[in-house]
């Protein structure tokens, strides 16, 4: 049981108020660690007495976060390798970027003539198969700097906070979040850009880990949707949703589920309980990974009405 909060060597923490409401009365919530990779360091979440949200504090300083997103930070991987089972892997990333599409898709239609933004773009799949399939234009934005790979698809990349990116209003028809939102230092911020930037037709789609899903329940202090020192807030529906509405937004469609794949935390939170904090050699794992998730398919059939691990809003701008 993870119930002391045990900072890094050599990093400079910060406590910081609720995103929501900038109270500063809290109580704890959890304790989690950098169960992916096996970064030191124990991270306290609290919950704020006055409106509910949970989020992290003290925090790492956001000088000193990106030693947390090396090359050994999934979204960022480089290796592209896996053996025989690299067209297996390579089928799971081209779907998860497939089902991103088809969730956009469920109330925006785009063309040559569209500007789409990937807020946190990582390495530009979604963004380059998006370009592929309806002809828009891309951008990209990502505090670390992808632009090699961004070159070769395209895609106009901005490296930094996105709060801070030079970026014209009323510019793009479609900006999209997965998983960005729980990283943000401050998110708030962040959807009030989303909202300068957006047309006033355009379509905001986020996705984030869902707290009060099952896989939380299942897993508590090795919940992957935890993922600290990375995630800054884990957010429930209802703070979800009221983050929408406080930020200017009217939300067109909330599912109870997500492009990523719930299957994961499902495995990870398995091997994180496991393993305790020691980190994932993604190798090892890989061949149970697929094994794992051809025996569970009958269940992940049932993903959508199961509210196993994710959550999606849909929003445009309220008139």
């Amino acid at each position: 049981m993870l119930d002391t909060l045990a900072p890094p060597d050599g990093y400079q923490m910060e406590t910081v108020p609720c995103y929501t409401c900038g109270s500063e009365d809290h109580e704890e919530f959890i304790f989690g660690q950098d169960d992916l990779t096996g970064k030191p360091g124990t991270f306290r979440f609290v919950t704020c007495n006055s409106c509910g949200l949970t989020y992290q504090t003290p925090r790492i300083v956001l000088d000193q976060i990106p030693d947390y997103y090396d090359d050994n930070y999934i979204a960022h991987r480089k290796q592209s390798n896996w053996g025989m089972l690299t067209p297996f892997y390579n089928w799971a990333m081209s779907k998860h970027d497939r089902e991103k599409i088809k969730i956009c898709k469920r109330h925006q239609q785009l063309d040559s003539s569209s500007e789409v933004l990937d807020v946190g773009c990582a390495v530009g799949s979604f963004l380059s198969l998006l370009m592929q399939q309806t002809g828009c234009r891309g951008t990209g934005i990502d505090f670390k700097d992808l632009s090699p790979a961004m070159k070769e698809s395209g895609i106009e990349f901005h490296c930094g906070l996105f709060y801070e990116a030079d970026l014209s209003d009323r510019r793009f028809d479609l900006i999209t979040m997965w998983h960005f939102l729980e990283h943000d230092y401050d998110p708030l911020q962040s959807l009030s850009t989303a909202h300068r930037v957006l047309k006033d037709d355009g379509l905001l789609v986020i996705e984030v880990p869902r707290l009060d899903s099952r896989t939380f329940s299942l897993f508590g202090e090795r919940w992957p949707g935890l993922q600290a020192p990375q995630h800054t807030v884990v957010l429930d529906r209802d703070n979800l949703l009221r983050w929408m509405d406080q930020t200017g937004y009217e939300v067109v469609e909330y599912l109870p589920w997500g492009a990523f794949p719930a299957y994961f935390y499902l495995f990870a939170g398995s091997i994180f309980k496991i393993l305790k904090g020691r980190g994932v050699n993604l190798g090892r794992w890989m061949l149970p990974y697929f094994l794992g998730q051809l025996l569970c398919s009958p269940i992940l059939l049932f993903e959508k009405q199961l509210n196993l691990s994710m959550q999606t809003v849909i929003c445009r701008k309220r008139p």
